[in-house]
């Protein structure tokens, strides 16, 4: 097993949140799920239609919960309550986040809705249906289909989370050129779902149908009362009779698609740039190292490669191009086997060295390429990352493309995407899974056959073209440009490619387009199937366009690109859509996140003083004038309510790390409050708990330490000696935020536990199992080390780097990067099985696991409840049954009876391995848990 990790998944959290309504079958049922996608000229728009009844004799609130292609822009979405149809609209995102930061001032949970994911990005919404009512969820979005390795993959999600009685997925296939071969693959399609796919191929015509059957969706693999859930993949591809390409023209405009075939390979210099610093330590070296292997195999002898190793120190294998020959690649794999982590990130140096590499080595009839794989930012030699682009830049001068793979979601992709989009290559994540090795393989298979380069693609009688140029073709891709045809002029419309082939300059002229008469059906409801393929595509290209600008430029395009998404209602990075909901409900904000960016979620929260420190009156708010720096973004000032009294005074003591600039050493002291009038004022800055202190021209660097909160309150002017007072802040001492949920809740409970803390997390008497935990000293870090006791002689001790089983005067130690550690052998009643980043512990009849998560390069575990032992007399944080809520109102909820205040927060779901950040409505501790924070602490593990 590969890094076997172990994640102890404290879930607290019950509802399957990748499936909307797991869990609340009882409440509400979707009875017709239906997916239909139309694929006309490689662009798909495919609508998800979701009718779902409240059988409740109550209003309650119903999710629409869907995953889409991360390629693809949600067009339209809208809800039809009793025959009331309510429309998203598609708003610049800074006006559509006027309105969702209205909704959160009131107190409201207005929630921004959609998240990034390796393939797919999140959809979610909810409504009030009044009781036997029901409602009409219809979400459509369109994708321009990309080729890759010669095929294109239409992606569908399905995951209701409930067995629906009418399941379908429809999806037909048009293209004018003729499809030559069509498959269906994906979760969906395997062992006995496989009956429920029909697929069927005419010469210009494919149809693929799923259908599954009530039987079906309870019996097949990993499905249950929760219904399906995976992917449906169909793959196809189109014949290709001329080398010049397809041109199709409709309603005045057209789309060109050029990947001709009869070329020869042309060969290759590739040089690799591998990362090696200590962040690419375990599992990500050894599925480096593994994917190298791999590649170097699939190397033609006719091509020349280098392999450059980088830490703080560049390390090539050789100074010069090899040719790949049999006994260069087993040379060259010996040395790939003997590479190891170590040292920081010296990204300048080493990607400019692998240019130099290929210049000294220029070889005629050759394509060069250069690809860097880093999981982290340059954090050695020259750290500037302007600088660094501006260097690899002018060292490339557009010779070749530099592809930069980012391994892992910590690294600065942004970075990586500018860099390569300005040497005409593409940045791509490889996603840090078990599959990592595949991922970096199947990257370099995409440009591993390169047959033409500097590609010029010329139109007469045109406008309004994406992009025509491109440095290089490669086999079973495809290259595609549209536009406009001047006053509908097909005769007067040319087309010529020129481009360098191994041996010499080829050309193609005189392409003619044809008319695509024939239309799918639900291709009417779109004013122009092929100006919609042409705007999708003109957004994603501007999209890639302004990485690279500043300044006016940049503004520019991205008024271009807000112009376009609103003319078509495309939600992009620059737009939302504000999901309309009935009068008296909040409105949500669909926003499309960038790759590796989480969807800001607002959270409204009462901030308290900090114990140690008394404030008699003062006035909380947030004051900001010239000469104050800002607080940090990342808190929350709107919330602070103002006391009566205006001049109280600071009173109390505050532990500080203080950082003395003039003698350069840091000394743990305990300063009184108010400061010595000599002390102008703290400001808070970055997240990290630091403020700054001036005095008498000295610079001191102040750590606020044990300070559970934040607060902000104004110093009054005897304190501080000047006359308007000054705001002083508290930063928030680090806390861990776990979730609670019960079945049949709109939305978890979520409370915070200092970090630091050591927790009864469950003791169950019956099998005399006992579970500790301490948390991580760092915020939202989950946990350091977790002890399962199983009887006085026995226990299982996991900490982030190893898990160790001991069991009387027997020890025995299993790394998380074991690979032959899948079930442990331990005897009893007690089975441990160590997987992917997770260890799956049966005790008796409790199941619990643990996951091993890694966030901004650190590491710790969590916990989650598979199967909850027998009766009621468990207890601990996770053993209690979750206490269930009612929602009052967005400030309000019932708890037992009792009104309690919450608001509307945000969570990452840690008890899955992808860790979604989930909304939540925020609660104090004791009402969460229903007793004090005492009652769950341990003195030792």
């Amino acid at each position: 097993m590969d890094g076997a990790a172990a994640v102890f998944v404290l879930s607290l959290l019950f509802i399957g949140l990748d499936g909307a309504p797991t869990g609340k079958s009882s409440n509400w049922d979707i009875y017709s799920f239906h997916i239909n996608s139309i694929v006309t000229s490689r662009y798909a728009i495919t609508v998800i239609t979701s009718r779902v009844a409240n059988r409740r004799n109550e209003s309650t609130e119903i999710d629409f919960h869907v995953k889409i292609p991360k390629t693809a822009f949600i067009s339209k979405f809208r809800m039809t309550i009793d025959g009331q149809t309510y429309d998203g609209i598609v708003k610049q995102k800074e006006e559509a986040k006027k309105q969702y930061t209205a909704a959160v001032t009131r107190g409201q949970s207005a929630g921004l809705v959609s998240s990034v994911g390796r393939t797919l990005e999140d959809f979610k919404t909810s409504v009030a249906v009044a009781a036997h009512s029901k409602v009409t969820f219809e979400l459509t979005y369109e994708e321009l289909l990309q080729r890759r390795l010669g095929k294109y993959e239409l992606l569908i999600n399905a995951q209701p989370g409930q067995i629906v009685k009418d399941f379908k997925i429809d999806v037909k296939i048009y293209e004018k050129p003729g499809i030559n071969f069509l498959e269906v693959k994906g979760s969906l399609a395997e062992k006995d779902l496989a009956n429920a796919v029909t697929k069927l191929r005419t010469e210009k015509e494919a149809w693929a149908y799923f259908y599954p059957t009530h039987d079906q969706q309870m019996q097949c693999d990993g499905c249950g009362e929760t219904g399906l859930n995976g992917d449906l993949k169909i793959l196809y591809d189109v014949n290709r009779p001329l080398s010049q390409g397809d041109v199709v023209e409709h309603g005045g405009y057209f789309v060109h698609f050029f990947a001709p075939t009869d070329l020869p390979r042309i060969p290759k210099n590739v040089v690799f740039i591998i990362d090696q610093s200590g962040s690419m330590h375990g599992r990500k070296m050894m599925q480096t190292r593994d994917a190298l292997l791999r590649i170097l195999d699939d190397l033609a002898e006719e091509d020349y490669f280098g392999l450059i190793l980088f830490d703080s120190l560049v390390t090539p294998w050789k100074y010069e191009l090899l040719q790949a020959t049999p006994r260069n690649l087993e040379m060259a794999k010996a040395f790939v086997r003997t590479i190891t982590d170590r040292g920081a990130t010296d990204i300048n140096a080493a990607v400019l060295q692998g240019v130099e590499m290929i210049n000294k080595h220029p070889r005629e009839g050759s394509a060069s390429i250069l690809i860097l794989l880093t999981d982290g930012d340059p954090t050695s030699g020259e750290t500037n990352q302007g600088t660094i682009q501006s260097n690899v830049r002018n060292a490339i001068g557009k010779k070749f493309p530099l592809y930069c793979l980012g391994f892992g979601f910590d690294v600065n992709f942004e970075f990586l995407q500018k860099m390569a989009k300005e040497n005409s290559g593409v940045a791509r994540r490889i996603y840090q899974d078990s599959d990592a090795a595949l991922q970096l393989k199947g990257f370099y298979e995409e440009v591993a056959t390169p047959l033409l380069t500097g590609v010029q693609m010329n139109y007469t009688g045109a406008t309004n073209l994406t992009q025509t140029t491109f440095s290089h073709y490669y086999n079973g891709s495809e290259l595609v440009v549209a536009g406009h045809i001047d006053d509908n002029n097909i005769h007067d419309f040319r087309t010529d490619i020129i481009a360098i082939s191994k041996h010499s300059k080829v050309m193609y002229s005189d392409i003619k387009p044809t008319k695509d008469e024939k239309l799918p059906a639900v291709m009417s409801d779109f004013e122009n199937f092929l100006k919609r393929l042409w705007a999708c595509l003109t957004v994603k290209q501007l999209l890639e366009k302004e990485l690279m600008l500043t300044g006016e430029e940049k503004e520019t395009v991205k008024k271009q690109v807000i112009d376009l998404s609103l003319k078509y209602s495309f939600v992009t990075p620059h737009t939302s859509m504000v999901v309309t909901k009935p009068q008296g409900e909040d409105s949500h904000v669909a926003d499309k996140p960038k790759e590796g960016e989480k969807p800001a979620i607002v959270t409204t929260r009462a901030w308290a003083a900090a114990p140690g420190v008394s404030f008699r009156g003062l006035q909380h708010h947030f004051l900001h004038h010239p000469g104050f720096a800002a607080p940090d973004a990342g808190f929350s000032m709107a919330q602070l309510q103002p006391a009566p009294v205006p001049d109280a005074r600071l009173v109390g003591t505050v532990a500080m790390d203080y950082m003395d600039y003039d003698y350069g050493h840091v000394a743990s002291r305990s300063r009184a409050l108010p400061f010595p009038t000599r002390t102008s004022r703290m400001i808070q800055r970055g997240r990290g708990g630091y403020g700054r202190v001036f005095g008498r021209g000295r610079q001191n660097k102040i750590r606020a330490t044990h300070v559970p909160s934040l607060a902000t309150a104004t110093i009054p002017a005897e304190v501080t000696g000047r006359p308007q007072g000054l705001p002083f802040y508290f930063p928030a001492a680090p806390t861990v935020r776990f979730l609670l949920a019960a079945d049949g809740q709109a939305a978890p409970l979520c409370f915070d536990i200092p970090a630091g803390t050591s927790l009864k997390l469950l003791q169950d008497p019956g099998s005399g199992i006992l579970i500790n935990g301490q948390l991580s000293s760092m915020a939202n870090k989950g946990f350091q080390k977790i002890v399962i006791h199983i009887n006085a002689e026995k226990y299982i001790e996991f900490n982030t780097s190893k898990i160790i089983l001991k069991d009387g005067q027997n020890t025995t130690s299993y790394m998380w990067t074991d690979k032959d550690n899948e079930h442990i052998p331990t005897g009893d009643s007690l089975l441990l099985i160590i997987r992917e980043n997770e260890t799956d512990i049966t005790i008796a009849t409790i199941r619990v696991v643990i996951l091993l998560h890694q966030r901004n390069g650190e590491k710790f575990l969590w916990l989650a409840i598979r199967k909850r032992p027998l009766g009621n007399a468990s207890s601990g944080l996770i053993g209690k049954p979750p206490v269930t809520h009612e929602k009052i109102h967005a400030t309000k909820l019932r708890i037992h009876g009792k009104e309690v205040d919450a608001s509307s927060g945000s969570a990452q779901d840690y008890s899955i391995k992808a860790a979604p950040e989930v909304t939540c409505m925020l609660v104090n501790l004791n009402v969460a848990l229903q007793g004090e924070l005492s009652d769950f602490t341990v003195s030792q593990l």
